[in-house]
């Protein structure tokens, strides 16, 4: 997938971060400023020229919310106009960038027009765009954000870092909110529907058995620590009455593998009930002085 060539937009170089940048107005600072980047000012468009957009992270809209918004729009109009882009395969239609909800409640309030701005920008920043809007306004189920983070990733390139600097979120929540996506679909169901909460989905990405265990928590309604302990409780038949090792987090094992990669040593993390320990492995005295320099 292209993310940055379209009819309107040539080709440029940019960073993850610009989306923002264009939601907030700024074209990326300086002389070398990208000029179609810039929005244009408040425009009404017919509604029936926008359309929803290819890359918006939110899926699911109940009638409820629209109906609720609907009759908001009735009362007072349209308050925060949609952001939009033109369409790369049709003139005079816009794709829209965020807004999407605002757009389905105002068909249903029977508006012919609507108020836009329109951005001149590619596919990663309108992406970037829809996911900063959803995740302030709190409009995306768990799996939907991590859909999102990982296009992100995988489709343009960024590092979980550069993703979580960008969005203003921890790199910690970015690669545990992706491996959710392991889940299998069963699980992703019951979390949409409500029945699980995205506290449970997290714990159960570490089980071995999770679709079995999401089943006992819906039928028993075990709450989130209580998940957590069934999780910890050794299996029935076990051999041993000692208590398993736990095994590591995938986030324990990225740090592991940073450190690892940044002193040039390897490096083992233990995590212990109160704190832990951080042992650094080394061959010779070379690389322990080699070492010492670095933290100096």
């Amino acid at each position: 997938m292209s993310a940055e060539s379209s009819n309107q937009t040539p080709q440029r170089i940019r960073g993850l971060g610009s989306g923002l940048a264009a939601l907030l107005g700024d074209g990326g600072g300086g002389d070398n400023a990208v000029s179609e980047s810039t929005p244009t000012a408040t425009r009404v468009l017919p509604i029936a020229s926008l359309r929803a957009g290819r890359l918006q992270p939110r899926t699911v809209f109940t009638d409820s919310e629209i109906d609720s918004l609907a009759e908001s729009i009735r009362q007072q109009g349209i308050i925060q106009p949609i952001l939009a882009r033109p369409a790369k395969d049709s003139d005079g239609d816009y794709e829209i960038i965020a807004g999407e909800r605002r757009w389905r409640a105002a068909q249903r309030a029977g508006l012919h027009e609507v108020p836009v701005i329109v951005h001149f920008i590619g596919d990663q920043d309108a992406l970037e765009i829809a996911l900063i809007e959803n995740l302030h306004r709190a409009d995306l189920n768990i799996f939907e954000e991590a859909e999102a983070y990982q296009t992100l990733m995988s489709d343009y390139g960024n590092t979980q870092e550069e993703v979580a600097r960008a969005l203003g979120r921890s790199r910690s929540h970015i690669a545990n909110t992706v491996r959710l996506l392991t889940l299998p679909p069963e699980i992703r169901n019951l979390t949409t529907a409500g029945k699980l909460s995205p506290g449970h989905a997290r714990v159960l990405v570490s089980a071995h058995n999770a679709v079995e265990l999401a089943k006992k928590i819906v039928n028993e309604n075990l709450n989130v620590r209580q998940t957590e302990a069934l999780l910890r409780a050794p299996a029935a038949g076990s051999q041993s009455p000692r208590r398993v090792k736990a095994e590591k987090s995938a986030d324990l094992k990225d740090l592991e593998h940073t450190l690892s990669n940044r002193l040039g040593l390897k490096v083992t993390i233990t995590e212990k009930k109160r704190g832990g320990n951080l042992s650094v492995q080394y061959k010779t005295l070379e690389q322990l002085d080699e070492l010492l320099k670095r933290l100096n």
